[in-house]
């Protein structure tokens, strides 16, 4: 209104643009926030004790399965494992030379069975000539469980000896080292930690009038502060079933690939969820929404 106070003025005309109605896809979006944590975090550990004689790999380093990652002072088990191989040998020849001695008990038996059959030998006679081929046999039996013990033994030495050489059990990278060459480590104890990034994972909470809105499978697009205008592409791969009663919220797992390893472990991280999508809803310029 235009004019003076208590005056009355003319009208000013408002100028208005005018817009088409039409139809597009809306999207409606769910966003969460949480730090980025590897696929699989695991502690490497020596299943024998021993003294660290290296440790090959650095912080930081990319690890697969199966790769050395350290090695313990073997030397003592060597020894071991060659004096055990040495009485393998023995209790092999000695299984031999039993049974070679059963074999000429046997041949006895025969013969004293044949004279016995034809009267030139007494009941006694045959008799000795069976105690001594059954104790010959008594005698293989026992060597060929001694030659199985030794062998047990030298399997379990050899095993031991192999688990000196201690391996990744995943692909990732060195993420922790706890021990230097040259420290004990004991049976169990973290030498080192490999954290798998091929895929990073975000654990969210789900708020109660968000949870029927996302389901497992639901695409994410994810952002963090170290790449500025970028965005990664994942996925929800699990919500939990149940709430917690302290907050009201589900838990909730995003998964993102990751194949230049560019996201890490840590990092702050913004995730827009696909909560529902119109392919062809009825929509209006959003400047004519006040």
């Amino acid at each position: 209104r235009a004019g003076g106070r208590g005056g009355r003025g003319t009208a000013v005309p408002m100028t208005v643009d005018v817009g088409a109605v039409g139809r597009s896809e809306v999207v409606d979006y769910v966003t969460v926030v949480g730090n980025l944590i590897g696929k699989a975090t695991v502690d490497v550990v020596p299943r024998v004790a021993g003294r660290i004689e290296s440790i090959p790999v650095q912080l930081g380093d990319r690890v697969t399965r199966g790769q050395m990652v350290a090695k313990l002072e073997d030397r003592a088990i060597r020894e071991q494992v060659n004096q055990v191989r040495a009485n393998l040998e023995v209790n092999q020849a000695t299984v031999s030379a039993r049974q070679n001695d059963a074999v000429v008990a046997k041949n006895s038996l025969d013969r004293a069975r044949t004279s016995f059959e034809r009267g030139l030998l007494s009941q006694q006679g045959l008799e000795d000539a069976e105690a001594r081929y059954n104790s010959a046999i008594s005698q293989v039996t026992v060597a060929q469980a001694q030659l199985v013990s030794t062998q047990a033994r030298l399997d379990e030495l050899s095993v031991t000896l192999s688990d000196t050489a201690v391996v990744s059990p995943v692909d990732g990278f060195v993420g922790r080292r706890n021990l230097d060459a040259g420290a004990f480590a004991g049976a169990n104890t973290p030498m080192i930690s490999v954290v798998d990034i091929g895929i990073v994972r975000m654990v969210a909470n789900l708020v109660e009038k968000d949870f029927r809105r996302v389901q497992a499978g639901a695409p994410a697009l994810v952002e963090v502060d170290a790449f500025p205008g970028e965005q990664f592409t994942g996925h929800v791969s699990r919500v939990a079933p149940v709430f917690d009663p302290a907050t009201r919220t589900a838990t909730m797992e995003i998964e993102v690939p990751n194949p230049g390893f560019r996201l890490k472990p840590g990092m702050y991280a913004r995730v827009r969820l696909t909560a529902e999508r119109k392919p062809d809803a009825l929509t209006v310029p959003r400047a004519a929404i006040v």
